[in-house]
Protein backbone atom coordinates (compact mmCIF):
# COMPACT_ATOMS: atom_id res chain seq x y z
CA UNK A 1 0.00 0.00 0.00
CA UNK A 2 2.17 2.84 -1.23
CA UNK A 3 1.45 6.47 -0.51
CA UNK A 4 3.67 8.39 -2.87
CA UNK A 5 3.54 8.95 -6.58
CA UNK A 6 7.27 8.55 -7.06
CA UNK A 7 10.21 7.33 -5.03
CA UNK A 8 12.94 8.42 -7.38
CA UNK A 9 16.04 9.75 -5.64
CA UNK A 10 17.27 11.35 -8.87
CA UNK A 11 14.23 12.78 -10.68
CA UNK A 12 14.60 14.13 -14.17
CA UNK A 13 14.19 17.81 -14.86
CA UNK A 14 10.75 17.24 -16.37
CA UNK A 15 9.49 14.85 -13.71
CA UNK A 16 6.30 15.81 -11.94
CA UNK A 17 6.53 16.68 -8.28
CA UNK A 18 3.25 15.55 -6.72
CA UNK A 19 1.39 17.93 -4.46
CA UNK A 20 1.52 15.38 -1.63
CA UNK A 21 5.32 15.00 -1.73
CA UNK A 22 7.08 16.35 1.36
CA UNK A 23 9.48 19.26 0.82
CA UNK A 24 12.74 20.28 2.45
CA UNK A 25 12.10 22.37 5.55
CA UNK A 26 8.79 20.76 6.43
CA UNK A 27 9.05 19.31 9.93
CA UNK A 28 6.68 17.36 12.20
CA UNK A 29 5.70 18.65 15.63
CA UNK A 30 7.61 17.45 18.69
CA UNK A 31 6.36 14.76 21.05
CA UNK A 32 6.07 17.47 23.71
CA UNK A 33 3.12 18.98 21.81
CA UNK A 34 1.03 15.90 22.65
CA UNK A 35 -0.77 15.11 25.88
CA UNK A 36 -3.47 12.90 27.34
CA UNK A 37 -6.90 14.51 27.62
CA UNK A 38 -10.49 13.55 28.30
CA UNK A 39 -12.47 12.77 25.20
CA UNK A 40 -16.19 13.34 24.61
CA UNK A 41 -16.90 9.97 26.23
CA UNK A 42 -14.92 10.90 29.36
CA UNK A 43 -12.06 8.50 28.67
CA UNK A 44 -8.44 9.53 28.25
CA UNK A 45 -7.23 9.89 24.69
CA UNK A 46 -4.38 11.41 22.70
CA UNK A 47 -4.54 15.14 21.99
CA UNK A 48 -2.58 18.36 21.61
CA UNK A 49 -1.97 20.95 24.32
CA UNK A 50 -3.28 23.67 22.01
CA UNK A 51 -5.56 21.52 19.90
CA UNK A 52 -7.76 23.06 17.20
CA UNK A 53 -10.60 21.56 15.18
CA UNK A 54 -8.40 21.02 12.11
CA UNK A 55 -6.18 18.63 14.08
CA UNK A 56 -8.86 15.94 13.77
CA UNK A 57 -10.38 14.51 10.64
CA UNK A 58 -14.03 14.03 9.77
CA UNK A 59 -14.20 10.95 12.01
CA UNK A 60 -12.49 12.58 15.00
CA UNK A 61 -9.08 10.94 14.60
CA UNK A 62 -6.04 12.99 15.63
CA UNK A 63 -3.52 13.80 12.88
CA UNK A 64 0.20 14.43 13.06
CA UNK A 65 1.08 18.07 12.60
CA UNK A 66 3.72 19.02 10.08
CA UNK A 67 4.82 22.45 8.88
CA UNK A 68 4.32 23.38 5.23
CA UNK A 69 6.39 25.45 2.82
CA UNK A 70 3.76 27.06 0.60
CA UNK A 71 4.41 29.61 -2.15
CA UNK A 72 2.31 32.57 -3.22
CA UNK A 73 0.43 30.34 -5.63
CA UNK A 74 -0.72 28.18 -2.73
CA UNK A 75 1.41 25.21 -3.82
CA UNK A 76 4.33 23.57 -1.98
CA UNK A 77 7.82 24.90 -2.63
CA UNK A 78 11.31 23.65 -1.86
CA UNK A 79 13.36 20.60 -2.76
CA UNK A 80 11.20 17.47 -2.95
CA UNK A 81 11.86 14.85 -0.28
CA UNK A 82 11.21 11.85 -2.49
CA UNK A 83 9.82 8.79 -0.69
CA UNK A 84 8.11 11.02 1.89
CA UNK A 85 4.49 12.17 1.90
CA UNK A 86 3.13 15.22 3.70
CA UNK A 87 0.34 14.03 6.03
CA UNK A 88 -1.87 17.12 5.76
CA UNK A 89 -1.72 17.21 1.98
CA UNK A 90 -2.35 13.48 1.70
CA UNK A 91 -5.34 13.85 4.01
CA UNK A 92 -6.61 16.84 1.98
CA UNK A 93 -6.46 14.91 -1.28
CA UNK A 94 -8.11 11.83 0.21
CA UNK A 95 -10.85 13.66 2.08
CA UNK A 96 -11.73 15.90 -0.86
CA UNK A 97 -10.86 13.39 -3.62
CA UNK A 98 -8.32 15.69 -5.21
CA UNK A 99 -5.47 14.67 -7.47
CA UNK A 100 -2.28 13.84 -5.60
CA UNK A 101 -0.34 15.52 -8.43
CA UNK A 102 -1.98 18.95 -8.69
CA UNK A 103 -4.63 19.03 -5.91
CA UNK A 104 -7.39 19.69 -8.44
CA UNK A 105 -10.66 17.69 -8.24
CA UNK A 106 -10.12 14.14 -9.47
CA UNK A 107 -13.77 13.13 -9.87
CA UNK A 108 -15.12 13.05 -13.43
CA UNK A 109 -18.40 11.85 -14.87
CA UNK A 110 -16.52 8.66 -15.84
CA UNK A 111 -15.39 7.98 -12.25
CA UNK A 112 -12.19 8.49 -10.24
CA UNK A 113 -8.80 7.15 -11.34
CA UNK A 114 -6.50 5.40 -8.86
CA UNK A 115 -3.12 3.82 -9.70
CA UNK A 116 -1.44 0.87 -7.99
CA UNK A 117 1.95 -0.78 -8.46
CA UNK A 118 2.61 -4.41 -9.42
CA UNK A 119 1.56 -6.74 -6.62
CA UNK A 120 0.24 -3.86 -4.54
CA UNK A 121 -3.38 -4.94 -4.77
CA UNK A 122 -5.30 -7.79 -6.33
CA UNK A 123 -7.79 -6.45 -8.88
CA UNK A 124 -10.02 -9.49 -8.41
CA UNK A 125 -10.64 -8.61 -4.75
CA UNK A 126 -14.17 -7.47 -4.00
CA UNK A 127 -12.75 -4.56 -1.98
CA UNK A 128 -9.43 -2.81 -2.60
CA UNK A 129 -7.95 -0.46 0.01
CA UNK A 130 -5.42 2.25 -0.83
CA UNK A 131 -3.63 5.13 0.88
CA UNK A 132 -2.61 6.59 -2.46
CA UNK A 133 -4.87 9.52 -3.43
CA UNK A 134 -6.47 9.58 -6.87
CA UNK A 135 -5.07 11.26 -9.97
CA UNK A 136 -6.81 13.61 -12.37
CA UNK A 137 -7.19 12.79 -16.05
CA UNK A 138 -4.75 15.55 -16.96
CA UNK A 139 -1.87 13.94 -15.04
CA UNK A 140 -2.86 10.26 -14.96
CA UNK A 141 -0.77 9.21 -17.96
CA UNK A 142 2.33 11.11 -16.87
CA UNK A 143 2.01 9.71 -13.36
CA UNK A 144 1.72 6.16 -14.70
CA UNK A 145 4.82 6.63 -16.85
CA UNK A 146 7.06 8.44 -14.35
CA UNK A 147 6.30 6.74 -11.06
CA UNK A 148 9.14 4.26 -10.34
CA UNK A 149 7.14 2.12 -7.94
CA UNK A 150 4.63 1.42 -10.71
CA UNK A 151 7.52 -0.14 -12.68
CA UNK A 152 5.84 0.77 -15.96
CA UNK A 153 3.12 -1.79 -15.18
CA UNK A 154 0.48 0.03 -13.14
CA UNK A 155 -2.91 -1.37 -12.30
CA UNK A 156 -5.37 1.34 -13.27
CA UNK A 157 -8.69 1.57 -11.49
CA UNK A 158 -11.72 3.60 -12.47
CA UNK A 159 -13.70 3.76 -9.23
CA UNK A 160 -17.26 4.85 -8.59
CA UNK A 161 -17.64 4.16 -4.86
CA UNK A 162 -14.70 5.02 -2.61
CA UNK A 163 -15.81 5.30 1.04
CA UNK A 164 -13.36 6.15 3.79
CA UNK A 165 -11.88 3.10 5.49
CA UNK A 166 -9.38 4.19 8.13
CA UNK A 167 -5.91 5.56 8.79
CA UNK A 168 -2.26 4.56 8.93
CA UNK A 169 -0.02 6.08 11.58
CA UNK A 170 1.55 5.64 15.00
CA UNK A 171 -0.11 4.22 18.13
CA UNK A 172 0.69 5.75 21.53
CA UNK A 173 0.34 4.64 25.12
CA UNK A 174 0.20 6.57 28.39
CA UNK A 175 1.82 5.26 31.53
CA UNK A 176 4.04 6.17 34.47
CA UNK A 177 6.67 7.48 32.07
CA UNK A 178 4.18 9.71 30.26
CA UNK A 179 3.35 9.43 26.59
CA UNK A 180 5.25 6.87 24.56
CA UNK A 181 5.09 6.16 20.84
CA UNK A 182 4.74 2.51 19.85
CA UNK A 183 6.13 1.06 16.59
CA UNK A 184 4.34 2.44 13.56
CA UNK A 185 2.72 0.05 11.11
CA UNK A 186 1.65 0.11 7.46
CA UNK A 187 -1.56 -1.68 8.39
CA UNK A 188 -4.60 0.56 8.31
CA UNK A 189 -6.71 0.87 11.44
CA UNK A 190 -10.38 1.07 10.42
CA UNK A 191 -12.60 3.90 11.57
CA UNK A 192 -14.50 2.82 14.65
CA UNK A 193 -11.60 0.79 16.02
CA UNK A 194 -11.25 1.26 19.81
CA UNK A 195 -7.52 1.92 19.45
CA UNK A 196 -8.01 5.12 17.46
CA UNK A 197 -8.21 7.22 20.62
CA UNK A 198 -4.46 6.69 21.08
CA UNK A 199 -3.51 6.89 17.42
CA UNK A 200 -1.72 9.68 15.54
CA UNK A 201 -2.66 9.41 11.87
CA UNK A 202 -0.38 10.22 8.95
CA UNK A 203 -2.21 8.65 5.98
CA UNK A 204 -5.88 8.27 5.13
CA UNK A 205 -7.18 5.10 3.48
CA UNK A 206 -10.17 4.66 1.20
CA UNK A 207 -11.89 1.55 -0.12
CA UNK A 208 -12.40 1.10 -3.85
CA UNK A 209 -15.71 -0.68 -3.47
CA UNK A 210 -17.11 -0.30 -6.98
CA UNK A 211 -14.47 -0.13 -9.68
CA UNK A 212 -13.31 -1.34 -13.07
CA UNK A 213 -9.74 -2.22 -14.01
CA UNK A 214 -8.99 -0.14 -17.10
CA UNK A 215 -6.26 1.01 -19.45
CA UNK A 216 -5.62 4.74 -19.30
CA UNK A 217 -5.61 4.87 -23.07
CA UNK A 218 -9.30 4.00 -22.95
CA UNK A 219 -10.10 7.25 -21.17
CA UNK A 220 -10.82 10.44 -23.07
CA UNK A 221 -8.24 13.20 -23.08
CA UNK A 222 -8.92 15.87 -20.43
Amino acid sequence: MTTHLTSSASPTMNQLVPYITSRAGERPDLLSSLRALRGPDGRLQLGYWNEIAQDRDLRGVLWGRCSQTIGRDGLPTGRPRWRMVHPSRQRECMEQLRSQVCAQPARTHHGIVFLAGPGEVRPDDAVVRTAQPPVCLQHARAAAQQCPHLAGRPTEFLAHSVPLYGVIGTPYQYGDGGLQALPATDQALPYGHPGLGWFLASQMVRRLRAYTVITLGDLPNP
